[in-house]
């Protein structure tokens, strides 16, 4: 059977696919011409390097979490909002371990200026609005929850909390909970100076 027409998108969707099955470590450019049968060269006209591929994962990435934000958040507000977002990241985490470990990583300029970080960016924001965080400290409300969410993933990839009988779904359960209560009560004046 001959092999499909390459392109940008199915570089970029091999590439994301090989992250997820061998690690984000294993894309490279040779690796993921191996996954779809051609040679390393061929690749080139569809892929500058190994950055460019990895940036084309990461916004791949973006993409597929702004659909599962947006699926979890739709029509929803305070708790119940930020508990859609926290889950769909989660899901996320587990279902695509590759993309998600690309959305761990720095953004290249062009990335962080893509739609799609454009769609996550708006949709945080969104949740956030659901409370009465002041506007100067939305970004601060924002960093608070995906470093939670990003920091309990983590430790639960890590088995940093096998070690402990107790359900980790209780302690996530906590954990958004937590959230809740601290942008709830967000203080409405700036920091002391």
């Amino acid at each position: 059977m001959p092999n499909a027409p390459l392109s940008p998108a199915a570089v970029v969707a091999a590439a994301a696919r090989l992250a997820d099955a061998a690690g984000y470590d294993a894309v490279t450019v040779s690796a993921v011409a191996r996954e779809l049968g051609v040679r390393p060269a061929s690749m080139y006209s569809h892929v500058r390097d190994r950055d460019a591929l990895l940036a084309g994962v990461h916004r791949l990435a973006l993409g597929e979490l702004a659909e599962r934000i947006a699926d979890q958040v739709a029509g929803r507000s305070g708790h119940d909002a930020l508990a859609g977002l926290a889950l769909a990241h989660r899901r996320y985490a587990a279902d695509r371990p590759g993309a998600w470990t690309a959305l761990q990583r720095p953004a290249a300029d062009e990335t962080a200026a893509s739609p799609e970080a454009a769609r996550v960016a708006s949709l945080l924001a969104a949740v956030i609005r659901g409370y009465a965080v002041p506007d100067g400290a939305t970004v601060d409300a924002v960093r608070l929850v995906g470093a939670t969410i990003a920091g309990f993933v983590a430790l639960t990839d890590a088995q940093a909390f096998a070690h402990r009988p107790d359900a980790v779904d209780g302690s996530w359960a906590a954990a958004v909970d937590a959230l809740d209560r601290a942008l709830a009560s967000w203080p409405q004046e700036g920091p002391a100076a």
